[in-house]
């Protein structure tokens, strides 16, 4: 396991379409340190923000896409890994989301 701390594992939360739509069913989507475990980022949630309880987490990895750059050099884009958060029923909503 990586020696990380529970702030250092959500980096962000995650604004999408389909993450807004989630937001209903109590669900929450992050993206989180590459090397988080799902039992790091369970704890990392429930500090966070005060009075979560967290029933499930998934996480998945977004691999980097060669991507062209100006001129000859290739590039790629960023390596990320995304937590899906979900609360349990009883649990407090996370204020961030709250109005948007």
């Amino acid at each position: 396991m990586a020696d990380l701390k529970y702030y250092d594992i959500i980096q962000k939360p995650l604004m999408t379409e389909k993450s807004m739509s989630l937001l209903e069913s109590n669900t929450y989507c992050f993206y989180v340190n590459p090397k988080a475990t799902k039992t790091q980022i369970k704890e990392a949630v429930e500090k966070l923000f005060t009075g979560t309880k967290v029933a499930s987490v998934n996480t998945l990895m977004t691999h980097p896409k060669k991507r062209q750059r100006r001129g000859f050099l290739p590039g790629k884009t960023v390596e990320r890994k995304k937590a899906i958060v979900k609360l349990t029923p009883d649990s407090n909503q996370i204020e961030y989301f709250e109005g948007i």
